[in-house]
């Protein structure tokens, strides 16, 4: 174990970010890395419990207290090997994960759990900075099977079920219907949180261990199922949660109201260095650029995708920049109905929210309030107002409060309410397949779906969800394919 005082003589200590003035100059990571001894002090204060509850918190099973402790002994190479048995990605879930680890170490009793994020974030870029690092050289399986597996989606979950089907010896190829590969990593999750450099050297590794990628292949459109079938042995659906809420009140025709996905994936495409997303000319606003410059914007939705839309208007230099949420402002710390190591039900402030605008501070948030409607300026055309009422939570329900009333100013209303689920039209009402009152894909243990020899992982089978679920979905699922490959029990079928 790492050092048994380490808890009572090291105090927790998060990684320090980019002061917000100097971050909002750019779309670079925030995070600066520790040193090595601060991240071994850190490591240290993990206290190898008899019953380690971060197992319990962890969707994908990582060996926490293992690799902490070899991180506190400098034993670098040991703890990338020890993270990579249980974690396809650990360079992602290092920058994008809520770390629910954190939230049931027992250290998380005293509000001061052991920094498994950083020290996960931490070991993958001892790796990733390596120009060829072993844990980055491809893992070719000893034979091949002559098996075949089509996975549909490259985001988190189908990357992890090609790269797991990959090395035990099938023939996989993955169908991405964007132009490039990444799904959710590449276009939903903004440069300031995970630069998209990483996501490329992985799939150059994935190449390397024989997955074929094809990007541009809208799978139910370009490649029906008829054609899946004879080509392949096995179908893994990993299409993600892509159909977002909506929000039907007057006012949401008007010009300036859009999905946050619309919004965020343009501004990642211009990170990338791109000119035009299909139709929209991403620099021209009169071509459909959504931009956030100068304007008062209204994000709707209080979770981390309104926040990721908040640090990106702040980026685009926003005029004030709004996050509303419909349900009440949750406790500072938990409630007794909330007890450990249960993931806590607790305010949570993204550092997009400290950053600031033209004109205000910081984002303003405010809770326990529903929109009513979207008001026009004077062409009658775009947005510029939004009408709200506070409401309060009585017996399950939420009821308006008279008397609450008021207008923001509004000049671009982004709309990050949640998703409903995977995307009905096209390989999913093609297949026929079940799905349950949620509208996701219904699935036993395995990922096997009600088509024989159709799979499903991710936000598709399970509902939206965390990155760490669907790489955890992903590998469960891929054991599940092989397993029925391996007993000869089903081929992908009309």
């Amino acid at each position: 174990m790492a050092d048994p005082r380490g808890f009572l003589k090291v105090k927790r200590a998060k990684t320090p970010e980019r002061p917000p003035a100097e971050r909002i100059a750019d779309y670079r990571e925030i995070t600066i890395e520790p040193s090595p001894d601060d991240l071994r002090a850190q490591a240290s204060r993990c206290m190898d419990c008899g019953i380690p509850f971060c197992h319990h918190g962890c969707p994908l099973g990582n060996v926490i207290p293992e690799f902490n402790d070899l991180v506190w002994r400098g034993r670098f190479e040991d703890a990338v090997r020890v993270l990579h048995a249980t974690n396809n990605f650990p360079e992602v879930t290092g920058r994008v994960c809520p770390a629910p680890c954190e939230a049931s170490c027992v250290l998380a009793l005293e509000e001061a759990p052991v920094t498994i994020k950083d020290v996960e974030r931490t070991i993958a870029r001892h790796f990733f900075e390596a120009p060829d690092h072993p844990a980055l050289r491809p893992v070719r399986a000893p034979f091949r099977t002559g098996r075949r597996v089509a996975v549909v989606g490259s985001g988190p979950a189908g990357l992890a079920a090609a790269q797991q089907l990959a090395r035990l010896g099938h023939d996989v190829v993955v169908y991405e219907r964007d132009d490039r590969v990444g799904g959710l990593l590449r276009y939903g999750i903004p440069d300031f949180k995970m630069e998209k450099a990483i996501i490329d050297r992985r799939v150059a590794q994935m190449e390397a261990e024989g997955v074929r990628f094809e990007t541009g292949v809208d799978v139910g459109r370009d490649l029906g199922k008829d054609e899946l079938f004879a080509k392949f042995d096995a179908v893994v659906l990993c299409l993600g949660a892509r159909v977002p809420r909506d929000l039907p009140v007057p006012g949401r025709e008007l010009e300036g109201v859009h999905f946050a996905m619309e919004y965020l994936e343009q501004q990642n495409r211009r990170v990338a260095g791109d000119d035009r997303m299909g139709d929209v000319v991403l620099a021209d606003p009169d071509k459909g650029a959504i931009l956030a410059a100068g304007k008062h914007v209204v994000v709707i939705g209080g979770g981390d995708t309104g926040a990721d839309c908040v640090g990106t208007a702040n980026r685009q230099r926003a005029a004030s920049v709004t996050q509303l949420e419909l349900m009440p402002k949750p406790p500072l710390v938990r409630m007794p109905e909330n007890p450990w190591p249960a993931w806590p039900l607790v305010l949570r402030t993204s550092s997009s929210h400290e950053e600031p605008s033209l004109e205000k501070e910081r984002c303003e948030r405010e809770f326990a309030i529903m929109t009513k409607a979207l008001l026009p300026d004077a062409s009658g055309k775009r947005v510029a107002k939004l009408r709200a009422i506070r409401v309060e939570l009585q017996n399950g329900a939420l009821r308006e409060l008279p008397g609450t009333e008021l207008e923001l100013p509004c000049d671009l209303a982004l709309l990050a309410m949640g998703f409903l689920g995977p995307e009905k039209k096209g390989i999913v009402e093609e297949l026929g397949l079940a799905l349950d009152a949620r509208g996701n894909i219904v699935t036993d243990r395995s990922g096997a779906t009600s088509v024989p020899g159709v799979f499903a992982a991710g936000d598709a089978s399970r509902g939206q969800s965390l990155v760490v679920w669907a790489i955890a979905d992903g590998r469960r699922v891929a054991k599940g394919v092989h397993e029925a490959l391996e007993r000869g029990s089903l081929r992908a079928a009309g």
